[in-house]
Formats: C-alpha cells, sequence, structure tokens
C-alpha cells in the first residue's frame, strides 16, 4: 500500500494556518478537511495540497511525518516556494 505524508495550507482569505498530516488516499483526504470531518484543527478553513510524498510503508511515512511536524524551516520553505509557483 502507498502512504503519502502532506503539506496543506489554507486558502487566502483565511487566517494562515498549515497542517502536516499522512494518508493512503490523500483526494480523499483533503475533501474531508475541507467538509469539516478532518482533524479538529482543520474545521471551518478551506484547504489547498502544498507539498505530498510518497511513501511504500507505513513507518517510514510515519516517522517522515513526525520530522516534518517538527521542521518548521523547511515547511516555511515549501510553502514559500509554492507561493512563488502561483
Amino acid at each position: 500500500m502507498v502512504y503519502y505524508v502532506y503539506l496543506i495550507k489554507t486558502l487566502n482569505g483565511y487566517l494562515n494556518k498549515t497542517y502536516v498530516g499522512y494518508t493512503n488516499n490523500i483526494f480523499k483526504r483533503l475533501d474531508k478537511h475541507n467538509t469539516n470531518q478532518g482533524a479538529k484543527s482543520t474545521k471551518g478553513y478551506k484547504w489547498e495540497l502544498v507539498f505530498k510524498k510518497k511513501f511504500y510503508s507505513k513507518n517510514k511515512a510515519l516517522s517522515f511525518e513526525y520530522k516534518f511536524k517538527r521542521d518548521r524551516k523547511e515547511r516555511l520553505k515549501i510553502i514559500n516556494a509554492f507561493k512563488k509557483k502561483n
């Protein structure tokens, strides 16, 4: 099975927030976040996918997610690169 670690950010017009998570179906998970069925901290906002990374092991995905959540500099670098593209 394939797993993804992803970074989402709120759409323009909402409070500037980010969220890191993991899933095995990235588009279904993003839809859940946008319909207030995702994580508690994502409710009430609309989200867009900024980054995703594929893993073939759940343990590797969870390990990367743990490190990625704590690496604010890396997340900011990815978000700034994403903003430049759009």
